[in-house]
């Protein structure tokens, strides 16, 4: 199937490997680097095959029942030195501190290899009522080709979770505009050549992007949550007297309990009619 899907769209399928297998398990490209990596691994797998001994946990053992932590190390091992990587986790990935997953965070934390943490709506998958969240990893954060703006030791929080439109009762989707705007956000804090053609400079947006230092990081215990940086958004000052706003709201809410006793009336004697 995978080889009909490249053929379809077009794409030379060599490099699938010489037969079918788990590559997760059983490497079938041990020698391969990779330039970019774009991953929807299956969520908290909790039977997996763990090799202790395996070279991809740098950065410590995944445990022995969820595999998210083994997923992430696997997609760091096969990055090419100035590869980078997007990441679809379950939510519980960016703050788990059991069985050693804290620990193996904050490792990849420390070694700055986390680019970009954004939290999405709820409802995305129809398959699964799990909050999901993306993990953008770069190997290079440098300025230099991919962006003119040096982020070495910080990291980018993107707090998407109000955005989107319900489909229907079971799925939301992010629009295109929304889309645009944390791909643009990300490019501009990045200082890419996207984000300089359509003249965008980076800011701090309260409520929805802050770019953190490791220091910051580590103060939160190496939680990756993007709602412990982005705080809440401004609110905006209307410039009316709080005085006048004051009298203001107080008339118009006597005036709604008003409103409920003439209806209370209305109610009673309606029954009182029934009876």
């Amino acid at each position: 199937m995978a080889k009909m899907n490249l053929a379809i769209h077009g794409i030379d399928n060599k490099g699938l490997g010489a037969r079918w297998s788990d590559t997760f398990a059983r490497d079938q490209h041990p020698d391969v680097q990779m330039d970019y990596v774009m991953a929807n691994p299956p969520f908290n797998i909790k039977d997996w095959a763990r090799n202790e001994e395996d070279p991809r946990w740098r950065f410590g053992v995944p445990p022995a029942n969820n595999a998210n932590y083994a997923w992430i190390q696997h997609i760091l091992y096969k990055l090419a030195p100035g590869g980078r990587a997007g990441v679809v986790m379950a939510n519980g990935s960016m703050s788990s501190n059991s069985n050693g997953e804290g620990d193996i965070r904050a490792q990849i934390v420390e070694a700055d290899l986390v680019s970009c943490m954004v939290a999405l709506p709820t409802q995305l998958f129809r398959s699964t009522g799990i909050p999901v969240c993306l993990w953008f990893f770069a190997k290079d954060k440098a300025a230099g080709k991919q962006g003119s703006i040096d982020r070495c030791g910080q990291v980018l929080f993107i707090d998407a979770r109000e955005l989107g439109d319900l489909v229907d009762r079971a799925e939301r989707a992010l629009t295109n505009e929304e889309i645009v705007r944390i791909g643009d956000t990300f490019h501009a804090w990045r200082g890419s050549k996207s984000a300089a053609v359509k003249g965008i400079m980076y800011e701090d947006v309260p409520g929805f992007c802050k770019s953190a230092t490791l220091a910051e990081i580590k103060a939160t215990d190496y939680a990756l949550t993007p709602g412990r940086y982005v705080g809440t958004p401004a609110v905006e000052d209307d410039g009316e007297p709080i005085d006048e706003k004051m009298a203001r709201l107080s008339k118009a809410l006597l005036e709604a309990f008003d409103e409920s006793a003439r209806l209370e009336r209305v109610v009673r004697e309606q029954l009182g009619r029934l009876r």
